[in-house]
């Protein structure tokens, strides 16, 4: 086969086989088709789609062209979640120790940052000496004895992904559903897990921002795992301002960890509760969503839910004194206040702007092999719908790149809109979506 053929016929919007698929991913994980000819199939998919079958098909091929880890020896039913991408979101911090402890085991095999959103394999390798490298023994063993465990792709797990998940990060290629569904579902197949809760985002600072889009996206990520035997439910959360108040690596490590103490980040805990309780709920250990949440609401006010993380560091090589005393942690060398130039009320926090400032301060990925600074970051200390006035302080930028302070400062107060009006934040969780179809949510 020829790999140019094959790109030129997706490019002109036409079905490929499944072994034309066989043939151009296996050759990618082999090395024989080079980065520059993948970097055009993408493209070309990114601006063609794929049919249901087509991306069914793409998404078997992903999932084995490495193992696919048999987790049935471990009691019980295993649950993930997967969000797909946004500026703050570090849920899964909170989330897999906090449904682990209430019993349900937690494989969750996660990624980096993403475009302008972060990676929760970013998060936690800011913890000195955490390790999201495990071998697959050390995986499932973990699993098996503490009930979570958190890494990335290893070698032999959904490898074609593991290239192409780097790849679309810096071909302006991660914005579409058949890529994501082949990504996402390829690795969450392979981990082991029985049930899944998607969190799809949506909004300024998704990479699906319209709601349609996002609706698509969910439904055929839950198409997909039916047709390989997997219960999920998804929600549809808004993404129009960051969840939580802190973006940057490190500084949402802290703030998990504030959670975990009992700290109630508003947004934050109401949607990790909400996937908590629904994990549970698949998992078989409460009836329904409600009663879940009521479980995972008590792991987190006994301190259980800390204890778990703890371990969960401490048994992946993390320094858990970091965890225990988060202000030992070196600061950056420089920060700077966003102070406001009015009086009003916030109306809207463009979180891709806050995103793509981030990264600016060293938060994040332009190109493969650039390195992360886990201490840069933003910690907003206003919302939209507070009210502010002329000196208030907005957000902290952090950053050890001094040349980019002032212009990532007059970013940053750009994608603040203050106005006269009372103004409140549209509801956080916009839907629930299931096999059946899309759902009010009330919780």
């Amino acid at each position: 086969m020829n790999p140019v053929e094959i790109i030129r016929k997706k490019r002109g919007g036409r079905t490929l086989t499944r072994q034309e698929m066989e043939f151009l991913v296996g050759g990618y994980v082999k090395g024989e088709i080079p980065d520059y000819q993948m970097s055009a199939f993408l493209m070309a998919v990114y601006f063609s789609g794929m049919e249901f079958e087509e991306t069914a098909t793409f998404t078997d091929i992903m999932l084995h062209s490495g193992v696919v880890v048999d987790l049935r020896a471990i009691p019980g039913v295993k649950v993930d979640k997967h969000s797909t991408g946004g500026v703050g979101d570090k849920v899964s911090l909170i989330l897999a120790p906090m449904v682990a402890v209430c019993g349900v085991p937690v494989p969750m095999i996660s990624g980096r940052g993403l475009g302008h959103t972060g990676g929760t394999l970013d998060k936690l390798e800011s913890i000195p000496g955490f390790r999201t490298d495990l071998s697959l023994q050390e995986y499932k063993k973990a699993i098996a004895e503490i009930g979570v465990a958190m890494i990335g792709q290893t070698r032999e797990i959904a490898p074609a992904d593991r290239k192409m998940y780097a790849l679309r990060d810096v071909t302006g290629t991660v914005e579409c559903v058949p890529l994501i569904v082949g990504s996402i579902m390829s690795k969450k197949l392979a981990e082991g897990m029985d049930a899944l809760v998607l969190d799809v985002k949506t909004g300024r600072g998704a990479f699906m921002q319209s709601e349609e889009r996002a609706i698509e996206l969910a439904k055929t990520l839950i198409a997909i795992g039916e047709r390989f035997g997997k219960r999920i439910v998804g929600f549809l959360t808004d993404m129009n301002q960051p969840l939580g108040y802190a973006v940057g690596n490190w500084l949402e490590v802290a703030e998990c960890i504030e959670c975990l103490r009992g700290k109630n980040v508003a947004d934050l805990m109401e949607l990790t509760y909400a996937l908590g309780g629904t994990m549970l709920m698949l998992g078989g250990k409460t009836k329904t969503i409600e009663e879940g949440i009521e479980n995972c609401t008590q792991a987190v006010r006994s301190g259980k839910a800390l204890e778990k993380f703890l371990q969960l560091a401490k048994r992946q090589g993390g320094d858990v004194s970091f965890v225990e005393n988060p202000e030992k942690y070196p600061p950056s060398s420089h920060s700077r206040e966003i102070k406001c130039s009015t009086t009003g009320n916030i109306g809207s926090l463009d979180a891709l702007e806050v995103g793509f400032v981030n990264i600016m301060l060293g938060g994040g990925r332009t190109a493969l092999q650039d390195a992360i600074d886990p201490k840069a970051g933003i910690v907003l200390r206003k919302k939209v719908g507070d009210a502010v006035r002329e000196g208030d302080t907005l957000a902290v930028v952090y950053t050890n790149k001094k040349d980019v302070l002032d212009d990532a400062s007059r970013r940053l107060e750009r994608a603040f809109a203050v106005g006269n009006k009372p103004s409140t934040a549209p509801p956080l969780i916009k839907k629930m979506i299931d096999k059946d179809g899309v759902h009010p949510w009330l919780g």
